[in-house]
C-alpha cells in the first residue's frame, strides 16, 4: 500500500497560518514526521489564490525538501503553480491532479509527459462527479485514452473513483467500490488512490468510519491512499487488512511492525 501524507495542505487552519507567515519549523516538523512515519509521497497544496499559489508552492517543496528525502505530491491545477514547482524539485513527483475536464487535461497532461510523473485522474468531468459506477467508468475510459495517447503508461495513473461523505449520500463507498472494481477489469495495470477522510466529513467519531472503508477499499482494489499517516489506529488497521487480504507474505510486514511498536498493543 502505497501512502500519500496528507497534512501539508493549505486547506487546513494551521498550514494556512504557516504558509503566510513562512513558518519553516512548523512546515519541516510536519514533513519530518510523516517521512518517518513511511509516506511513499508527501502532499503539497499551497491552497493559497492562483496569484499566490507559484510563490508558495516553491516555498513549501523547497522547504519540505531541505529535510525529507521523499517524492512529493504537488497538489493543484494550477499550471502556472506546477511549472514553477516542478523546477525546484529534487525527485520525479506525483501530480494531482487531472480529470476529464478538457481544460484540465489540456493544462496539466503536458507536465505529467514532459517530466514523466505519475498522476492521479479524478473520475468526474465538467459535468461534475457522475453518480453511478458506469458513469465514472465511462469518464475514466476518456481519461485514459487521452493519457495513452499522450504515451503515459497506465502503471503511472492513479484513478481516485472519488468519495462524497457518507453524510450526504449513503452510498458513497460502495459506488467508490464498485467504480474501482470496474475499472480495474478494464484496465489492470492502472492503479487506485482515495482521498481517505472525505467519506467521513460532517459526521462524529470520523476515524471509526475512516477505518471501516479502507478495509473495504483494499479489498476492492484501492493500493495508494492520501491519508494521516501518524494516525497509528488507522495504520494498524492497514496492516491487518493488507494481512488478511493475503497481502503479506509470511505475515512479515504485520508482525515486523508490531515488533518495532508501530502500533499500540491491544
Amino acid at each position: 500500500m502505497q501512502i500519500i501524507g496528507e497534512k501539508i495542505n493549505g486547506t487546513r487552519k494551521q498550514v494556512k497560518q504557516a504558509i503566510a507567515d513562512r513558518d519553516v519549523d512548523f512546515i519541516q516538523r510536519l514533513a519530518r514526521r510523516q517521512a518517518e512515519a513511511g509516506s511513499t509521497w508527501l502532499d503539497v497544496n499551497a491552497g493559497t489564490p492562483p496569484d499566490r499559489e507559484p510563490d508558495d508552492l516553491v516555498w513549501l517543496v523547497e522547504t519540505v525538501q531541505a529535510v525529507a528525502d521523499v517524492p512529493l505530491c504537488l497538489d493543484s491545477a494550477n499550471p502556472q503553480a506546477l511549472a514553477a514547482a516542478l523546477k525546484v524539485v529534487n525527485q520525479t513527483p506525483m501530480i494531482n491532479s487531472i480529470s476529464g475536464e478538457p481544460q484540465r487535461l489540456e493544462n496539466v497532461l503536458p507536465f505529467v509527459v514532459e517530466h514523466g510523473c505519475s498522476v492521479i485522474a479524478l473520475a468526474m468531468d465538467d459535468k461534475g462527479i457522475p453518480e453511478s459506477s458506469e458513469a465514472r467508468l465511462a469518464v475514466a475510459r476518456r481519461v485514459l485514452e487521452a493519457t495513452r495517447a499522450a504515451g503515459v503508461p497506465d502503471a503511472r495513473v492513479y484513478v481516485d473513483a472519488l468519495t462524497l461523505t457518507l453524510s450526504t449520500d449513503v452510498q458513497s463507498a460502495m459506488l467508490f467500490c464498485d467504480t474501482v472494481r470496474a475499472v480495474r477489469a478494464e484496465y489492470p495495470d492502472v492503479h487506485f488512490v482515495s482521498g481517505l477522510s472525505n467519506i467521513s466529513f460532517g459526521l462524529p467519531a470520523r476515524s471509526y468510519i475512516n477505518r471501516a472503508f479502507l478495509t473495504l477499499a483494499l479489498a476492492a482494489g484501492l493500493d495508494c491512499a492520501i491519508l494521516d499517516p501518524l494516525d497509528r489506529e488507522l495504520k494498524a488497521t492497514l496492516l491487518a487488512a493488507e494481512l488478511v487480504l493475503g497481502r503479506d507474505r509470511y505475515c512479515l510486514t504485520y508482525t515486523r511492525a508490531y515488533r518495532a511498536g508501530a502500533f499500540d498493543k491491544p
